[in-house]
């Protein structure tokens, strides 16, 4: 079986990656932007990095059972359409001389809420894509792609913010929503299981945290996820600020770590299938998790200089390289839980694994 010539999942990986370009885009310009461009102190950065994670923490469970009520690729489609004129906001009120970090604040609250319906779409829509054999090669397929166009989307963003500021660099963004969009009204998915008479959604998120607490295999990756996420947003909170204020990286610099970094989410996307098959997925999450917090050390002692840009890369390589391996792992063996429970569906796991992102 193979994944050639399957158009709705070319379609489908070609708009997620678009998008993904343009959040990279995001990535490089959104600190430049806040930290060199509005100077903004500490807890302005904090408060920020709060209100782009409190709408996970808030809606991801209830987004499962959302997205269990309602077609998904429309919901990929809307929720791309409504990212587009979100982000717009940002390069809108850049031109106008009004852009603060109150705007940032909004567009990042407003941001966070679509973008977790539209991942929980996109996550519980790829069995509808393929069949379950080939599940591990999409994975692996949805993880080099994903990791190609973060770097891309990085070393794009760096150029960007360098040519034409900050501020107008997020109309990039804006229009790869657009193109994300049109990629999704393209896809054609296999008729979903008929649903089950409708309960009261607090009873069917309830039965979903019931069935990831009681499940073997779901379990554990659950508690893992919750551990690594949890030190993961402490790091990142401060992550981009501190390169820019300590390290004094620079815009480019800045853009030189997130793009290794991401060279290195692709690699391990990649090699993923073939290490699975080698070390079996046990080894290989084990391996992961306790190798993405260990990734993170050298950014205790960093300073300014070329040496420490070199040491912040190869960490970020190889940091993401194992959040890939693992990541495509999760997923496969997330989705064959499914499979084997007879169809049960995926939103009890994708609304577990979204909160704990």
């Amino acid at each position: 079986m193979s994944l050639r010539g399957h158009r709705s999942f070319s379609a489908y990986l070609t708009g997620e990656s678009t998008s993904l370009i343009g959040t990279a885009v995001h990535g490089v310009a959104l600190p430049a932007l806040a930290v060199l461009h509005l100077k903004a102190a500490p807890g302005q950065i904090a408060l920020l990095a709060f209100l782009v994670q409190l709408p996970t923490f808030v809606l991801a469970l209830p987004a499962g059972a959302v997205i269990d009520r309602h077609n998904k690729k429309t919901v990929l489609v809307l929720t791309d359409l409504a990212s587009a004129a979100v982000v717009a906001v940002i390069p809108a009120t850049a031109v106008l001389g009004t852009l603060s970090m109150p705007v940032l604040y909004g567009v990042a609250l407003a941001l966070g809420a679509v973008t977790v319906l539209h991942q929980a779409a996109a996550i519980a829509i790829v069995p509808q894509l393929v069949s379950p054999g080939l599940l591990q090669q999409a994975n692996s397929r949805i993880g080099a792609a994903f990791g190609a166009a973060d770097t891309a989307g990085t070393y794009l963003g760096t150029a960007v913010v360098a040519v034409v500021g900050a501020g107008r660099a997020f109309a990039l963004d804006s229009a790869s929503y657009l193109l994300s969009a049109w990629c999704a009204s393209l896809i054609r998915t296999a008729p979903a299981p008929s649903p089950r008479a409708r309960r009261r959604m607090a009873a069917e998120i309830w039965e979903g945290l019931m069935y990831v607490a009681r499940t073997p295999l779901v379990r554990p990756l659950v508690l893992c996820l919750a551990g690594t996420g949890f030190g993961s947003a402490l790091t990142s909170t401060f992550w981009a600020f501190h390169l820019l204020t300590t390290v004094k990286t620079g815009t480019t610099g800045l853009g030189v770590i997130m793009g290794v970094s991401g060279a290195g989410c692709l690699a391990g996307a990649l090699a993923a299938p073939r290490i699975v098959r080698r070390f079996g997925p046990g080894r290989v999450l084990v391996a992961g998790f306790a190798m993405y917090p260990l990734m993170s050390v050298p950014l205790l002692f960093a300073g300014p200089g070329p040496f420490w840009l070199l040491v912040l890369s190869v960490a970020g390589g190889l940091q993401l390289a194992a959040a890939a391996c693992a990541g495509t792992t999760q997923r496969s063996v997330s989705w064959g839980v499914s499979v084997l429970s007879h169809g049960r569906s995926l939103v009890p796991v994708n609304g577990a694994l979204l909160a704990l992102r």
